[in-house]
């Protein structure tokens, strides 16, 4: 499996708030814990930009941005209308060759199964709320 590659994994909402994280184990993070934050809203201000393009050009599957020390990905999560609903990103080892493959092979893959599950978890709380 590609956890080996995978440096960090969270999940955020289409507010930019942090859902869940997941650190590879002994790793030394980048960024601290406010910087992650700040990041996550920056990531899904940045897929808002994105999405509205996708009428047009098709599906965003991800977004890689390659830094000198990390690749870091982001994978809108949508709904039916096309609304931004959640944000996956997840870093690679910036020596990662074949992140592509990994990333349409393994994980779109993954998240495009359960994607739905994430879409009706989100309707039951709105739903709750609205009570």
């Amino acid at each position: 499996m590609t956890s080996r590659q995978i440096r960090f994994v969270a999940m955020v909402d289409r507010h930019g708030t942090l859902l869940a994280t997941f650190e590879r184990k002994g790793l030394k993070p980048l960024l601290n814990d406010e910087q992650t934050a700040q990041y996550s809203q920056a990531a899904v201000t940045r897929q808002y930009t994105r999405v509205r393009w996708q009428a047009i050009l098709g599906k965003n599957d991800y977004t890689c941005s390659c830094y000198e020390k990390i690749l870091r990905v982001t994978i809108p999560i949508t709904d039916e209308k096309n609304h931004l609903e959640f944000v996956i990103i997840f870093t690679f080892d910036v020596d990662t060759k074949n992140y592509h493959y990994i990333i349409m092979k393994k994980i779109l893959p993954f998240v495009r199964k359960s994607e739905h599950k994430f879409l009706e978890n989100e309707k039951m709380i709105l739903n709750q709320n609205r009570e």
